[in-house]
């Protein structure tokens, strides 16, 4: 079953990429608004449900990880963006396909020269490791859009919102993206992913737009044991379909704008946490 989706995957790949002209790829970039929300987790499978789609993807981590069938060598992100080596020979590509590359501790100038121009694929995901001020680094600013991932848990639904209240203050943000993973009720994740948008709007003047909601599973452990991604390694579960039906999703996402003006709070935030809780 593995070698039959590998191998449609792989013709995918190449008809993509004779249609792919010269249009740069598309760059995410992947927040957790917290530890233990699974960012890392849901990056790994969102490019493994990229690469089963047919898109060729590239995995830059600033956590300094390991995922899956990475190899922990002397490579990183920085030889491939400085031209010392070409990104077949400074990568692993990992057992869903995906390349992967540990992209921590850049200096200023390596971080902020253009990623596109150093892949040529369809997409670069950026697990991204936020700084003490809650800021994005210069890699993950040239992102298209950010994600922050959450769990539907109170106390990670009030990290979330100081997490994006932070991105929003640091970069003028007037948009971003949230993922809840490991919903166990899916009306309550998109109450609480209503409720986030409504209170981001009301007192940040920001656009919050759900980027899908991953459920519980338990086939996610299962994989992680396996030192697989949940898309590759149990094709019908429920987080694998989430994922690749997000993957779909993904890929029809605008690119970034122009930044507009940063608009004035529209109220005082007194209560706002109360509101992000979903009412039953």
């Amino acid at each position: 079953m593995n070698k039959v989706v590998n191998d449609q995957a792989d013709g995918l790949r190449s008809l993509m990429a004779q249609h792919a002209g010269n249009r740069a790829p598309q760059v995410i970039a992947v927040v957790g608004s917290g530890p233990q929300v699974g960012a890392s987790s849901v990056v790994l499978n969102l490019a493994a449900a990229l690469v089963q789609l047919g898109q060729d993807v590239l995995l830059l981590d600033e956590h300094g990880g390991l995922p899956p069938g990475a190899i922990n060598g002397a490579a990183a992100w920085a030889d491939v963006i400085t031209r010392r080596l070409p990104l077949e020979a400074a990568a692993s590509k990992l057992s869903c396909g995906a390349w992967w590359l540990p992209a921590s501790g850049l200096d200023a100038a390596t971080a902020e020269s253009d990623a596109r121009s150093a892949f040529h694929g369809q997409a670069i995901l950026v697990d991204a490791q936020l700084d003490g001020s809650g800021a994005l680094s210069a890699l993950a600013r040239q992102a298209d859009d950010v994600v922050v991932v959450l769990r539907p848990q109170a106390a990670s639904i009030t990290a979330a919102y100081s997490c994006i209240k932070q991105l929003h203050y640091a970069h003028a943000l007037q948009q971003l993206r949230i993922m809840i993973n490991g919903a166990a009720d899916g009306p309550d994740a998109q109450r609480v992913a209503h409720n986030l948008a409504a209170t981001g709007s009301r007192y940040l003047g920001l656009t919050v737009q759900p980027a899908g909601c991953i459920g519980l599973d338990a086939r996610l452990a299962q994989a992680q044991r396996l030192k697989l991604s949940v898309v590759e390694a149990f094709q019908t579960s429920v987080a694998a379909v989430d994922f690749r039906r997000i993957a779909a999703q993904l890929q029809q996402w605008p690119r970034r704008m122009a930044a507009q003006p940063q608009l004035p709070p529209l109220a005082q935030e007194s209560s706002w946490t109360a509101q992000l809780l979903p009412s039953y």
